[in-house]
């Protein structure tokens, strides 16, 4: 079998995902832009949502494991009195409700309900597979599978109104793997009718926010290091380098872990992580990235 080449570029760059593409979208798109064939992301975006999308280049695509799993914030729009076979409003109406009694401390009140720890079932729009098929391509054949509710937190839920009388902003603030579509659909019901969403735009992952995206059409590539911003960095001498490169694990470094561990010219040599009472290797570079 032909050895793949290596890279022709390694890097990280914040997108500020347009509407109207998917996430594998955005990949396509910057694979022709960078040239490069090893391009991947974290954290994925529905077609019609916005905002923040985190996404490596080259070797860093190593990298994106341990994005996917941090914290994330959205604001959206929560509209009341129609719920839509999507959740959301790409979707086909399915019920109206009339909910024009509903005031805007009425939203306040239920909304506060869903803060803190809570069991969330995902939606069968959503790229989760059973069985080994994702649930939005059995969703397009019009089969509906029981899906298991999951455990997920939201840390903070604001709600602010909206210049129409039915449709509310929110500001949420959730651990990875939370669907803001249910959870409109969810105060919907609560607030005894139904809702759907709209507009929906992340701000942030983790330590990366809007300040940091950039347009799809001049997005301008960053170091690989950057990837690892929220991570602990640790700068190591060449003959720690040579250990490294060898697979060999260390002693613990200072905090919790993972870290980031670059060389003495700022280049990204490996991940570790926490083993016990020693660090371990997670992901290692043949040749140290800058």
């Amino acid at each position: 079998m032909a050895k793949r080449r290596p890279p022709t570029m390694n890097g990280f760059v914040v997108i500020d995902k347009p509407a109207g593409m998917t996430s594998h979208d955005v990949v396509a798109k910057l694979r022709k832009r960078f040239n490069e064939k090893r391009v991947g992301h974290a954290g994925t975006l529905d077609p019609d949502a916005t905002g923040v999308l985190l996404v490596g280049v080259g070797y860093v695509t190593r990298l994106m494991s341990y994005l996917s799993g941090m914290s994330k914030s959205y604001v959206g729009e929560v509209v009341l009195g129609s719920t839509t076979t999507t959740l959301d409003d790409s979707g086909e109406v399915t019920k109206t409700f009339d909910m024009s009694t509903v005031t805007l401390a009425d939203v306040i009140t239920v909304a506060s309900q869903f803060v803190g720890e809570i069991e969330q079932i995902p939606p069968m729009v959503s790229a989760l597979k059973v069985d080994g098929k994702r649930l939005h391509e059995l969703a397009r054949e019009g089969i509906e599978v029981e899906r298991k509710a999951r455990r997920i937190t939201i840390h903070s839920l604001t709600v602010a109104p909206t210049n129409e009388s039915h449709v509310f902003t929110i500001d949420v603030s959730c651990s990875s793997g939370t669907y803001i579509r249910t959870l409109a659909a969810d105060i919907g019901t609560a607030l005894g009718g139904g809702a759907h969403l709209r507009n929906l735009r992340r701000t942030s992952i983790g330590p990366f926010g809007l300040q940091d995206a950039q347009e799809l059409e001049t997005a301008v590539l960053g170091p690989s290091r950057d990837a690892l911003r929220g991570m602990t960095s640790v700068v190591v001498d060449e003959s720690v380098v040579q250990m490294i490169r060898n697979g060999r694990s260390l002693p613990l470094f200072d905090g919790d872990g993972p870290w980031a561990v670059s060389d003495e010219h700022e280049r990204l040599v490996a991940v570790y992580e926490h083993g016990g009472d020693v660090a371990k290797p997670g992901v290692v570079f043949a040749e140290p990235i800058a």
